[in-house]
């Protein structure tokens, strides 16, 4: 028990901020790759944005960094090359696309399958990339491939 009173969730960790490139260098090939505390992340640099995901997709564990990015109903998504699943860049919703089967006239329409792959945080100071891993404490479908088994960045040990 702390001494002032209060209780820390022991399933909450503070992760510190990883430098994991320069601005130039991903500017130039839009994305990379990285480790940040043991997770594999990849870092979109898209229209003037960074964003960073958990590097496997939440579907079955295809590598998000070789997908292409695309828009969908007006938001940036990456497309798993595996199944062509599509995450938003900004949130990591999962988007699919429905029709009423009810209405013979109805247009398919782009809905969200809520949060379905763990975002973090990218800041730039001085030209230097950071990340910070999201600390959320919900569980995401992509935390199952985010472990050591399925792992695909090979380490320079």
């Amino acid at each position: 028990m702390d001494p002032d009173g209060s209780e820390q969730d022991p399933e909450t960790k503070i992760y510190s901020s990883v430098c994991v490139g320069r601005e130039e260098d991903i500017k130039k090939s839009e994305r990379m790759t990285a480790v940040v505390h043991d997770r594999e992340v990849v870092i979109f640099y898209h229209r003037g944005e960074y964003h960073a995901m958990d590097i496997r997709c939440y579907h079955s564990g295809g590598p998000l960094h070789l997908g292409e990015i695309e828009e969908f109903d007006g938001r940036p998504c990456i497309v798993c090359p595996w199944h062509k699943y599509k995450i938003t860049l900004a949130t990591g919703e999962g988007l699919y696309q429905s029709i009423n089967p009810n209405d013979p006239s109805a247009k398919p329409k782009w809905c969200s399958k809520g949060i379905k792959q763990r975002i973090h945080t990218v800041t730039v100071d001085n030209g230097n990339i950071y990340v910070t891993l999201s600390n959320e404490p919900f569980k995401c479908d992509s935390d199952f491939y985010a472990t050591g088994v399925f792992k695909v960045i090979q380490s320079s040990s």
